[in-house]
């Protein structure tokens, strides 16, 4: 088991996840519109596997995907965070940067700011030299995150979990790499 590594911003606290995550993450995985650009909304069951993967990563490794909570309240808006895809991308290996927030908590930077956080761990605590992001090409918001971080588009690619001729398919791929920080 690796050291833990967890944060703070100045709004949100990132950290393991905790039992009382699951019913909140899954309100947020059936919501339609936070789950506008994935295949499918998660099941229950989809949630705790989820939800267990996130929290053995972060045990494995002392960091991932952490659930993410505003200081001020503890309450529970989504995750932020760090990830080795398990499936081969075009441009794997890779470490990714994600984010999920519920959307009453869109819109007031949180993502952003939890997402530098991140990359903050990520280049002076792991020194890794790039980070990657990915979404479906439609997603904009997401996007504008990417491009607020600061990082690259680099071209686009067919999500082979996505099944062909979605509208989901073409992803975009953002770069950024430390020395570009």
């Amino acid at each position: 088991m690796a050291e833990l590594i967890e944060f703070e911003t100045d709004r949100l606290s990132l950290r393991q996840w905790l039992p009382r995550d699951r019913d909140p993450f899954f309100e947020l995985n059936s919501d339609p519109k936070v789950m506008e650009y994935f295949p499918s909304l998660l099941t229950r069951e989809e949630r705790d596997r989820m939800t267990d993967k996130c929290q053995a990563l972060i045990n494995e490794r002392g960091w991932g995907f952490w659930a993410t909570e505003l200081k001020e309240t503890n309450q529970f808006v989504g995750f932020v965070g760090l990830h080795i895809p398990s499936e081969h991308l075009p441009f794997s290996p890779c470490v990714e940067i994600g984010w999920r927030l519920a959307c009453r908590h869109w819109g007031k930077g949180l993502a952003t700011e939890a997402a530098n956080g991140a990359l903050k761990i990520a280049f002076e605590a792991l020194k890794l030299k790039e980070i990657v992001s990915f979404t479906a090409v439609g997603n904009y918001r997401s996007r504008a995150v990417m491009e607020r971080l600061r990082m690259q588009e680099s071209g686009t690619f067919d999500h082979h979990q996505v099944p062909e001729g979605s509208p989901l398919r073409k992803h975009c791929l953002y770069r950024l790499a430390y020395e570009t920080r």
